[in-house]
């Protein structure tokens, strides 16, 4: 199904994918994550210089688990970190790299407009299913003496991964509320470009008198940009992540890239399980949420293949319907 030209609407939220932030090809130094973020940047201009309200969101993998693999090295010297404080160290210094670079674009390109980051809490269920089953990895691979010496001496959860080793496992919980959401609203609707919920958010639970705390949990990113996008009205949402577009039979002779597909269709591929849990499940999942909640259309495509995607080029295009 081939794409119509439609028109961009003025609210869009743009969900970073880790690829663009810190892709697996790199050893992780300043300088290339420098690097990166000002081609993300580059990337993202075309965006930036239009008239609108833009929010972006953003991974923080595999930044938090080098955070923690840090506190794995230096246990016995240094005190070790809650993982919400990790999550809020990983977003704050990947916003920091996009909120420069978008800056420096911008003014090379002769545009004033400014861009900000907000540290952004995000609630949870301190009852969700998922701190009783911690199933999230993150960080790196240790062999088993090795996590189980580490899981006794952090507090931490070790699981093997399907034979490459053992792991760091946290709950993945369902975001349930964005703190201060009506400041990116403020913002954004000011002109400025908005920079928030990185890696998901930090994830807090709240009291019944009304404070808060952070919880040892991941929240899936993907599904913290809908929530978002659906709370402050958007219409678009791109999700951009490490291919053009999103296939069906992924990696066999018969594969199939989407270009235009709706919800009942999509939601017809899911249940067939061509899209897996560690890979495009989770993006699936957040792009039918937000249309289910609101939204018009999702564009999962490339960084790179924004501005074609924008022009019905490139990218699968998900629309609410109920055929092909």
């Amino acid at each position: 199904m081939a794409v119509a030209p439609f028109e961009i609407p003025r609210r869009i939220l743009v969900a970073i994918g880790g690829n663009a932030t810190h892709p697996d090809d790199i050893k992780g130094t300043s300088q290339e994550q420098k690097e990166i973020a000002a081609k993300t940047a580059r990337a993202l201009l075309p965006l930036a210089l239009g008239d609108n309200e833009l929010i972006l969101t953003h991974g923080n993998g595999p930044v938090v688990g080098k955070i923690l693999m840090r506190q794995a090295l230096t246990r016995g010297v240094i005190a070790p970190m809650p993982l919400d404080i990790c999550v809020a160290h990983s977003q704050g210094g990947i916003a920091y790299l996009l909120v420069q670079a978008m800056e420096n674009a911008l003014r090379e390109a002769g545009s004033p407009r400014h861009v900000a980051c907000l540290l952004t809490q995000v609630e949870v269920d301190p009852d969700d299913a998922a701190f009783k089953n911690p199933t999230k990895p993150i960080g790196t691979f240790y062999s088993e003496e090795e996590a189980k010496d580490i899981g006794r001496e952090l507090d931490w959860t070790m699981r093997e991964d399907a034979g490459r080793g053992w792991r760091h496992v946290v709950p993945s919980p369902e975001p349930k509320h964005i703190c201060d959401i009506s400041l990116v609203r403020t913002l954004s609707r000011g002109g400025t470009m908005v920079v928030a919920a990185g890696g998901g958010g930090i994830p807090v639970v709240r009291r019944p008198n009304g404070t808060r705390h952070g919880v040892r949990a991941v929240i899936d990113k993907d599904l913290t940009s809908a929530l978002m996008a659906n709370v402050l009205g958007i219409r678009l949402m791109m999700i951009l992540t490490a291919v053009p577009r999103v296939s069906i039979e992924f990696g066999k002779p018969d594969q199939k890239d989407l270009e235009m597909v709706t919800t009942r269709k999509l939601r017809g591929y899911m249940s067939e399980g061509h899209f897996p849990e560690g890979s495009m499940g989770p993006k699936v999942e957040a792009a039918l949420r937000f249309l289910d909640g609101g939204g018009e259309r999702v564009i999962i495509t490339h960084l790179e293949s924004v501005e074609a995607a924008l022009r019905g080029e490139s990218g699968t295009h998900i629309v609410l319907g109920g055929h092909a």
